[in-house]
């Protein structure tokens, strides 16, 4: 059994009184309808959780959360620790790690790939986190094995919080977003799509959504190739798979193409006035998808999607002008 010390204890309950004006604004984000994209098929709808409503933008809050908040009951961080936080991120989680560890005065450590975005670099930046970069050709997989070889070869420096194999990632999901998707349709949903990155979002809701309701379909997105621009993303089998990700949990696993993905950035953002980021681009493309094939066959859905991110973190990018 895990006994917390008083110091800890207290240096928790401080933490916890530092960072409560941001953890309290993690999670219940709004479900919006995207009419636009279903007016041409009867019966069916398409829901996106706006994720971009969580504190630091992203859905990345809600795991970051969990897995801070264990961390610190554990004694591993905190305002008077001098351990840094380190994980291997593509962006949104470090931008959460970082939100979180100014707020509550611990500090960070990002193994991150040198291609990831400016305007990431610039928020990181300007939570004060310490970024470590590599190699942009090795993708994701190469920033996990440098956190990895830091984290075995300076445990003195770094609790290494692991988003890919840590447990609290799916139990985020698990308690918080299937929760939500539940109220928020009055139990409707009959489908549920999610992209894997971690893997995290999809796992976690999925099981929960499997409890309340086992007829409901639930769908897994990912690249259709393992070199792609649907930054966030895993494509599973050319990747170090992350030890939560379950592929017996998907009643079926989609992919999608980068050149989708933008072209439905674009059309949200000028048909619709949604500003999304590029992996929830490609969820929303992939709920359209399945909306075709339900419509196809006269089926009634009501297709609940995670829109992860919004745009402001993207706006670099060159498709948005094609």
């Amino acid at each position: 059994m895990l006994t917390i010390r008083e110091s800890d204890r207290k240096d928790i309950a401080h933490a916890a009184q530092l960072g409560s004006g941001i953890l309290d604004r993690v999670g219940n984000t709004p479900l919006i309808r995207i009419d636009g994209l279903t007016s041409h098929l009867h019966g069916v709808r398409i829901l996106g959780k706006a994720e971009w409503a969580n504190p630091s933008g992203s859905v990345k809050d809600r795991a970051a959360k969990a897995i801070v908040m264990d961390a610190m009951e554990r004694g591993a961080i905190g305002p008077h620790k001098k351990k840094h936080l380190l994980d291997a991120t593509s962006g949104n989680t470090g931008i959460a790690y970082g939100m979180m560890g100014a707020a509550m005065r611990f500090p960070v450590t990002l193994v991150m790939p040198s291609n990831v975005s400016p305007e990431r670099k610039r928020i990181l930046a300007a939570y004060g986190v310490t970024t470590l970069w590599t190699d942009p050709a090795d993708g994701i997989d190469g920033s996990i094995r440098k956190a990895r070889e830091l984290a075995v070869n300076q445990p003195e420096q770094y609790w290494y919080a692991d988003q890919y194999s840590n447990d609290n990632n799916w139990r985020a999901h698990y308690r918080t977003t299937a929760n939500e998707i539940w109220r928020q349709t009055e139990g409707r949903l009959t489908h549920f799509l999610a992209g894997l990155g971690t893997s995290g979002t999809f796992v976690g809701t999925t099981r929960r959504l499997k409890e309340l309701n086992p007829r409901i379909e639930c769908i897994s997105l990912e690249p259709d190739s393992p070199f792609n621009g649907l930054e966030g993303l895993k494509h599973m089998e050319g990747a170090l798979v992350p030890r939560i990700y379950d592929p017996d949990l998907a009643d079926r696993r989609d992919t999608m193409r980068t050149e989708t993905a933008h072209s439905m950035a674009r059309r949200l953002a000028r048909e619709q006035g949604l500003l999304v980021g590029i992996s929830a681009a490609a969820a929303a493309a992939g709920a359209v998808q399945i909306a075709e094939q339900c419509a196809a066959s006269g089926e009634e859905a009501i297709i609940v999607t995670i829109l992860c991110d919004g745009a402001d973190k993207y706006l670099s990018e060159r498709f948005w002008e094609e």
